[in-house]
């Protein structure tokens, strides 16, 4: 079977998040599934298989990471979408069935991919004991991101905080489900962005991902509040880095950016 890896939230190729895509017939084995993840060894692996027609939906979505299933990813499901629109496997707007219900992925005269994402309750909780050290800088406020995202916000003092930060990635696992956003206005938001942000996820295998679209329905939220403004565009600033264009509509968050196919081969082991 076809087995593609995808740089999501970029226009080129080795920045951006990747993510492993298969598309297959059905749902295999859970097992496999991950050992799949676990060999392709990317943040997430997505794996997609085409509905029946006149449903709620147009293809059932997973993602795996190395460690666990996930119940949701902006990244890969941009990948996804990426792949069945430059394959010709589906045209025009697709919807997916999803652990965090019917996720839609629009594509964009411009060759950008829109995804419809539920919002992210925030929820101001105390800043825990010990995550300022784990963290390496001491959070302004700290934030619950309800189920979906399963992750604590902080708020840092400023952007180059942001950049500087060198986390004990296993200290770090014991303050939330998955992680920690670490996030802070942008310096000089002539360069293109509105806020930066950092995303470490111990809980699920992966120290730091490089871009994360799940994030982004909170973060949205968060400094869409503060700045004042709908439409914003976040910057990761990761090593790979990339940056997700944002807009708050009430209960749903949209998320756009750009996707890059970078392989494109066969995977040998069958379920």
């Amino acid at each position: 079977m076809r087995i593609r890896i995808v740089d999501a939230f970029t226009d080129r190729p080795f920045a951006g998040n990747p993510a492993g895509v298969l598309l297959l017939d059905s749902f295999p084995a859970d097992e496999w599934l991950q050992n799949v993840a676990l060999e392709v060894n990317h943040a997430e692996t997505a794996f997609a298989h085409r509905l029946p027609e006149d449903g709620e939906a147009d293809w059932a979505l997973r993602w795996f990471t190395p460690a666990a299933e996930v119940a949701m990813c902006g990244h890969a499901t941009l990948a996804t979408a990426h792949v069945l629109h430059t394959t010709g496997a589906h045209e025009g707007p697709v919807r997916f069935a999803t652990r965090s219900g019917v996720l839609i992925a629009t594509p964009r005269e411009d060759g950008s991919i829109t995804l419809d994402f539920p919002t992210a309750p925030l929820t101001r909780v105390e800043v825990p004991a010990g995550v300022a050290e784990a963290l390496g800088a001491a959070p302004r406020a700290a934030f619950d991101t309800g189920p979906n995202v399963g992750d604590l916000l902080v708020e840092l003092a400023d952007e180059k905080t942001v950049h500087g930060l060198t986390p004990d990635h296993k200290a770090l696992a014991a303050f939330s489900e998955r992680g920690i956003i670490a996030t802070a206005p942008a310096e000089d938001p002539a360069r293109g962005y509105d806020f930066v942000s950092r995303c470490f996820f111990p809980n699920v295998g992966i120290d730091e991902d490089p871009v994360t679209g799940s994030a982004h329905t909170a973060l949205a939220p968060f400094w869409s509040e503060r700045l004042g403004r709908p439409d914003l565009t976040g910057l990761q600033a990761s090593p790979r880095s990339g940056r997700v264009r944002t807009e708050v509509r009430g209960e749903r968050t949209l998320l756009s950016g750009r996707a890059v196919t970078v392989i494109d081969g066969d995977l040998l082991t069958r379920p």
